[in-house]
């Protein structure tokens, strides 16, 4: 059996990241052949970071309060379409830095795991309401899915993959991403948490 391989860029505090994947599971609940998903770290808050790589709350991300409420209102109605349950529509006080530099060691050195770790780290936020950016909660969540939690908390804590996260955000940059999700498959892409039958028509061109 064939396997496709639909690109993601997104950034796990991003409700609209989760709102995509929502659609993606719709989508593959119909789909024949099996759909392989490669992922794509972005850092959504980067323009937030100060000089030490830290989250400044104080810091202008372009984004003024009417912004903040159309999001929520854009995000109700995605909920609404796609049944999605949702603990919070927004959550502006959590830093997927630590979240995303595990979700990168895990996809590189435990592939056959990562599938289950994404969705479990995206359930954890827009589900149950935990700050995924916590190394605590990362490793209990690791955990609940068969991984070693020591080993993630080193992973979360290791310079060197903090440095290749870091690259790797460079690296969207230079793909010419914005903002997301953007979904890619072969030279086409689509932005933003699109129904499922849009993703079909990307991937299948129908």
């Amino acid at each position: 059996m064939s396997e496709t391989t639909l690109e993601v860029y997104s950034d796990y505090v991003c409700p609209f990241c989760y709102l995509g994947r929502v659609a993606l599971d719709r989508y593959q609940e119909e789909r024949e052949e099996p759909l392989e998903l490669e992922w794509h770290p972005f850092d959504l808050r980067g323009r937030e970071r100060g000089p030490d790589g830290e989250i400044d709350a104080a810091a202008d991300d372009g984004k003024d309060e009417e912004y903040y409420e159309q999001a929520r209102q854009n995000v109700r109605k995605l909920q609404d379409r796609y049944d999605a349950e949702m603990a919070q529509e927004l959550r502006k006080d959590v830093d997927s830095w630590n979240t995303q530099q595990a979700s990168l060691y895990v996809r590189e050195t435990h592939p056959e795991s990562w599938r289950a770790f994404d969705e479990a780290l995206l359930d954890a936020l827009w589900k149950d309401g935990r700050d995924i950016g916590d190394p605590d909660v990362i490793v209990d969540v690791a955990a609940d899915v068969g991984l070693d939690p020591e080993e993630i908390r080193e992973a979360v804590a290791d310079e060197e993959w903090h440095d290749r996260l870091a690259a790797a955000f460079e690296e969207s940059k230079r793909a010419g991403v914005t903002g997301v999700p953007t979904w890619v498959y072969d030279e086409y892409a689509a932005s933003g948490a699109v129904p499922p039958e849009h993703l079909e028509r990307l991937v299948e061109g129908a």
